[in-house]
Parts: structure tokens; sequence; C-alpha cells
């Protein structure tokens, strides 16, 4: 839940990390259910291996530079956390690389998911601690505000409707208003769109027959 003393970093940093946490979980298990649709299955991976691509480069490229020239002491365990997203491209490539097969044998993709899901999750679980803590201390409100709008201007569109519904699962109304607040005017606009469809795509996932 947003508190006062928490910096919108934080916040916003949070749900993105609960969204892939949602998003890798969902396709693991939808990938083991021969009822899912393919289209459903295709869109959540693309969206999952372009999103994850791009989150870590930002993180390594952009957001810890930003951390490391402030706080030369971060330097350390931000560099750990750059060898777990070296492991992560490759379960992505995998996952990328798995056919969405129609005749059901789905073997081959929902092991890379569910590979895809385990390091996702127990990489979060050691970089929260290193980077909230950081966050909190060394990124001012400016120097955060023109990151995102660097990381929001280079997001790739594969799927991009479903960060909508997934925001919406994992964090409050107010929450998602204010990392929704700092889309261009023409993506706010297509919020109400993106949101029936991403709607519609989990649903669909989550409901298919086992």
């Amino acid at each position: 839940m947003m508190t006062a003393q928490e910096p919108r970093s934080v916040i916003e940093t949070r749900l993105t990390h609960d969204m892939h946490r949602r998003a890798t979980t969902l396709l693991a298990d939808a990938a083991t259910r021969p009822g899912a649709e393919c289209a459903a299955l295709t869109e959540l991976r693309d969206f999952l291996v372009a999103t994850l691509h791009h989150h870590h480069e930002s993180e390594d490229n952009d957001l810890w530079p930003l951390i490391e020239a402030v706080a030369p002491d971060a330097a350390a365990p931000l560099g750990d956390l750059r060898g777990e997203h070296d492991a992560l491209d490759a379960a992505l490539d995998a996952l990328e690389a798995a056919p969405v097969s129609t005749d059901g044998d789905r073997r081959e993709l929902a092991t890379a998911a569910a590979a895809v899901r385990d390091l996702v999750h127990t990489h979060l679980e050691h970089e929260e601690p290193v980077l909230f803590p950081a966050l909190r201390a060394h990124m001012s409100t400016q120097a955060w505000a023109a990151f995102a709008q660097r990381v929001i201007g280079s997001t790739p569109p594969a799927g991009a409707s479903l960060i909508v519904g997934f925001f919406d699962e994992v964090g409050s109304p107010e929450e998602v208003e204010l990392i929704l607040s700092a889309l261009p005017e023409p993506a706010q606009q297509a919020v109400p769109a993106m949101r029936a469809h991403s709607t519609a795509v989990l649903a669909t996932l989550r409901t298919a027959r086992a």
C-alpha cells in the first residue's frame, strides 16, 4: 500500500517487480494447460521476453550508474545483480525460442517459462533489499522522473496492453493511477482499451482447460 513515507521511485519499482512476478507465474502455469489459446500464450510470452530484457537493461545501463555515481558503496552489490541479469538473458532467449504449439504438447514452453519464473522470483528477492534502500537514500525526485521518462520512451510495444492489467492486479487504484499518470497523453487516452484487452487475455489464460 502506498504511504506518505514511500517515494515514487520505490512505489513504481515495487509495482513493476510485482507485475513481473505475477506475469511469469501466469505464463508458467498457463503453458501447462492444454486448453490455453495459442494467441494469448504467445502474447504473454512475447510481452515477458521484451519487457524483462528492457527492464534489466534499463537498470544496468541507466538506473544503477545513477545510484553508483552518488553511492559508490552500492557498486559491488549492484554488480552481483548484473551477473544474475546475464543468467536471465539466457533463460529469456530459451523462452523466446520455445514453440507455442497448437497440438497441446508445450513441454518445451512450460520448461522455459518455469525457468524464467524461478529466476525472476529469486533475482527480485536478492535485488529489492539492495535497490529499495538505495532508491530511498540516493534517488532524487527529479532524477527518478527523468529516468522513468526514458524508460517509458523506450518501452517495447510487444504486448504493452498487458502492463495495465497486471498493474491493476498488483497495485492499489491510487498506485496504478500514479504510475500510469507518467504516460504521454495519447497513451493515457488508450488506457481504457488497453485495460479491456489485457483483462480479457489474462482471464482467457486463467480459465483455460487444464
